[in-house]
């Protein structure tokens, strides 16, 4: 026995060697930031407060015994030793911040002694809102707010100061004008006055010093309108009170007066507690405003026309100056009704309104004279109120500039012209358009376009086009009818004016016979080009019946005989309008959605139909906007990819999908593969692998936990640039998906080529597949050629049942569509994946419920 004792004396201490370091579950390797070296030879760990859970791992190096035990210690954590019961390591989660000492040893199993410890510091960073760059930014901010604080309480003092003065200088100001000041206690009924009027009582208006029924010493007529304005300030419809009206004196004579006040006190529920206003004797103004009155009419002599019109707009006053600029007598204006003989009556209408409106109109305008002549007028009407504020009157102003005019036409004419060209431009243009709506002379502007004049311009030099410009300039010319007008507003845009009466069928043969001129080529001095044009014709009055709208709206229809192919022309209709400010509409939410972060992801899964359960899901856009609610990504998506705002649209929904997948992954709910779209524009950056590395790289989403889907239109355009692109991506790790196949013109022969792993058929085959053998036999051939090149198949758009067995039948692999679920946002999506199973006809019934 002592011998056997002996030699258990003389066995080694078991050792113990850290082994390795696991944090959320995944194991760090030596150099990845955390392991400088390896956690055996370490001294000390440093980890982040939410580096957690994280595991130490422990072994004894060449001992075999099973029945090995350990025990450890997280020093400073707590102070018992723990035994391992049979697992070689300790997991710890949430450790505060501060430092510890891990400590563990090997218990032999036959002496029940434990070996040398072996031990690891510890130290847990703080989080950055608790480190110390944190809490000398939180001194900071203290010191900042007990800054303003101390500088408002200051500033306020200063303020009570400086209205003490103001209130000060105010009470002598007043004492000294000789208004009478005024402090109404309201809840008593009191009345304080200073600077006392001898010769007048105090207005008693029923609510002011007096009592309701006692007898007013305010005038009849203005008795209302004084309760009127003292009422709606004490119900807060305006700022303060203000009335000028008539008071008795004590000599029954009538004294105009200016009251003004302001409530300066309420209670808690808003009640009026106490007012305080001045009285102004305004006699001596009102007697003034008599001379004024008197003063105009002293400007019947000057030379200028002036009349005055009542608010029906006749004639109820002219001077003797508008009666000689008009060769007209008194008589024939007064009681007429103000109009332009020489416009139509629309016309007049039209700035009748606008006085109405805006009380003002000023222009220039033709007149005619009683000899049958005509003059243009410079005229300004403004309209004339009342005491009340009730339009009562318009005067007009007017004087004759045919001759200052006939001088700036001349000026015009030299100014007005396009140097190149020598056709009249776009000042001319719209001068011309005004006075024929004026006139309401029917008329068609047609504006035109060269199509790709850039390119030619670029190409052969800026000489060789403006040479061009003369030549097509001259040929329009030659090929209009001599009743029209030719302009150049400016670049490579024309424009034709056509005023005798034209109707749709002569428009289009003038537009027509432009458009054929133009496919002869241009005989230049050094080259010889063949050029397009885009023509856009507007009619008036039946487009507009303003020369900017029509302008405009010519513009537009230009633009979509330019988007149709040029070298045709198009007529302006309402539903061209309508897109076109549609088309704006969206742009703005798409860039408003953008901005605010409003795109949000679906998600509609993919089933495997041998299983059942879900493979994985297909991430789909949608814009939810806070006032026009989830708009479809059919209305902005075609938008989207004109206008190039798809790229940032596709990075958007590539990050949130892979936050959402990677989510899901760590809650253990999900394993298989977020598909994302690529449009087009996307698949032809240059730097398209970089930026979904770098979007990998922020999400930590493994990328073989992504596929790409890329529709076979994208790739069938450039096979072999996007064969290179589909390598780059595949060599990544990514999955690739060939979407809408069968909608295109793919060549089976750069289809083996592509790396792809799926191939998705488009739902217009799968829809039909119960009811057309032709579109079964089509998914057949392409799911038995799909199979053959080894590639995987998911059908798009299962609805029905039936749908569903034909495809079981055929042996596609996955499917999606409503018969399973719909897309739905992140949340519910997340509710999907906590399901153990998805089976057809539960998910019929949960559809039945929540979609």
């Amino acid at each position: 026995m002592n011998d056997i004792l002996y030699s258990l004396s003389l066995l080694s201490s078991p050792q113990v060697s850290l082994e390795q370091l696991l944090i959320f579950n995944v194991p760090e390797k030596v150099g990845d930031g955390v392991l400088h070296k390896s956690l055996d030879f370490s001294d000390k760990l440093t980890l982040k407060y939410s580096d957690y859970p994280f595991t130490l791992k422990f072994v004894t190096p060449g001992n075999l015994n099973e029945k090995l035990q350990y025990s450890y210690q997280m020093d400073g954590l707590s102070d018992s030793w723990l035994d391992s019961q049979g697992i070689n390591s300790a997991t710890y989660t949430n450790l505060s911040a501060g430092d510890y000492s891990f400590k563990v040893h090997a218990i032999d199993p036959l002496t029940n002694k434990p070996g040398k410890t072996k031990s690891i510091q510890i130290e847990i960073t703080p989080p950055w809102w608790l480190s110390t760059n944190a809490k000398i930014v939180y001194c900071i901010i203290s010191l900042m707010i007990f800054a303003v604080i101390t500088k408002a309480i200051l500033r306020r003092r200063e303020v009570q100061r400086q209205i003490a003065k103001s209130e000060e200088r105010l009470k002598l100001s007043l004492w000294g004008s000789g208004d009478e000041m005024w402090d109404w206690d309201i809840e008593t009924g009191q009345i304080y006055r200073s600077n006392i009027w001898g010769s007048l009582e105090f207005p008693r208006d029923g609510q002011r010093s007096g009592e309701h029924g006692e007898e007013s010493n305010i005038h009849p007529m203005d008795q209302e309108r004084v309760t009127n304005a003292l009422n709606k300030h004490f119900y807060g419809e305006t700022d303060h009170f203000e009335a000028a009206y008539r008071v008795k004196g004590k000599d029954d004579q009538w004294v105009w007066i200016l009251d003004r006040a302001k409530i300066v006190e309420r209670d808690e529920d808003d009640k009026a507690l106490r007012m305080t206003g001045t009285i102004k004797n305004i006699s001596n103004f009102k007697q003034a405003e008599e001379q004024l009155r008197l003063f105009e009419r002293a400007i019947e002599n000057i030379s200028e026309g002036m009349f005055i019109l009542d608010n029906q707009f006749n004639f109820v006053e002219v001077n003797e100056a508008c009666c000689d600029l008009c060769e007209k007598g008194r008589n024939d204006f007064i009681g007429q009704l103000f109009n332009f003989d020489l416009y139509p009556e629309s016309y007049s209408q039209q700035i009748r309104n606008i006085l109405q409106q805006q009380g003002s109109w000023s222009n220039e305008v033709e007149s005619a004279k009683g000899d049958g002549t005509s003059f243009l007028m410079e005229l300004t009407v403004d309209a004339i109120y009342d005491e009340q504020g009730t339009l009562s009157h318009y005067v007009g102003v007017f004087s004759d500039i045919s001759r200052r005019k006939q001088q700036e036409e001349e000026l015009r004419k030299l100014t007005n012209n396009d140097l190149l060209t020598n056709l009249p431009n776009r000042s001319s243009l719209m001068v011309t358009l005004g006075n024929l709506v004026k006139k309401d002379i029917h008329h068609t502007l047609m504006v035109l376009d060269l199509d790709n004049f850039k390119k030619i311009n670029d190409s052969l030099g800026h000489q060789v086009g403006d040479e061009l410009l003369i030549k097509v300039a001259r040929r329009i010319e030659s090929t209009v009818p001599y009743h029209t007008s030719i302009y150049r507003l400016g670049g490579d845009e024309f424009a034709i004016l056509v005023d005798n009466n034209p109707d749709i069928g002569s428009s289009a043969v003038i537009a027509n016979n432009v458009v054929d001129a133009f496919c002869s080529p241009f005989e230049l001095t050094k080259d010889r080009v063949v050029v397009g044009v885009s023509i856009g014709i507007v009619l008036y009055p039946e487009d507009d019946q303003n020369e900017q709208a029509l302008l405009r709206k010519a513009d537009i229809a230009m633009y979509h005989a330019k988007s149709a192919g040029g070298n045709r022309y198009q007529f302006y209709s309402e539903s061209l309008n309508r897109n076109a400010i549609r088309q704006l509409e969206v742009e703005n939410l798409i860039r408003e959605g953008l901005r605010d972060d409003l795109f949000e992801v679906y998600y509609q899964p993919k089933i495997d139909l041998k299983s059942g359960k879900m493979a994985g899901m297909e991430a789909l856009v949608r814009l939810n906007h806070p006032e026009h609610g989830l708009i479809p990504p059919g209305d902005f998506i075609p938008l989207a990819e004109e206008n190039g705002l798809i790229v940032e649209i596709g990075e958007v929904v590539l990050r949130k999908a892979c936050f959402a997948a990677q989510k899901w992954r760590r809650q253990e709910l999900f394993e298989g593969r977020v598909a994302v779209n690529l449009s087009s524009q996307q698949f032809a950056l240059p730097d398209l692998q970089q930026r979904i590395e770098s979007i990998l790289r922020l999400t930590q989403l493994p990328p073989g936990n992504l596929e790409l889907e890329i529709t076979e239109g994208t790739v069938i355009k450039q096979p072999e640039k996007a064969i290179k692109v589909m390598m780059q991506l595949s060599k990544m790790g990514v999955s690739l998906a060939l979407d809408d196949f069968g909608t295109g013109y793919s060549s089976l022969s750069y289809l083996k080529r592509f790396p792809i792993d799926t191939l998705k058929i488009d739902k217009a085959f799968v829809d039909d597949i119960d009811k057309s053998d032709r579109d079964l036999k089509m998914v057949d051939s392409i799911i038995t050629i799909a199979h053959n090149m080894g590639l995987s198949v998911v059908g798009e758009g299962v609805e029905d049942a039936s749908q569903l067995s034909i495809l079981k039948a055929l042996k596609c692999e996955e499917i999606q569509g409503f018969i399973y679920s719909k897309a739905v946002n992140e949340q519910a999506f997340t509710e999907l994946l906590r399901q153990e199973e998805l089976l057809p006809c539960s998910v019929k019934k949960q559809k039945k419920i929540n979609l």
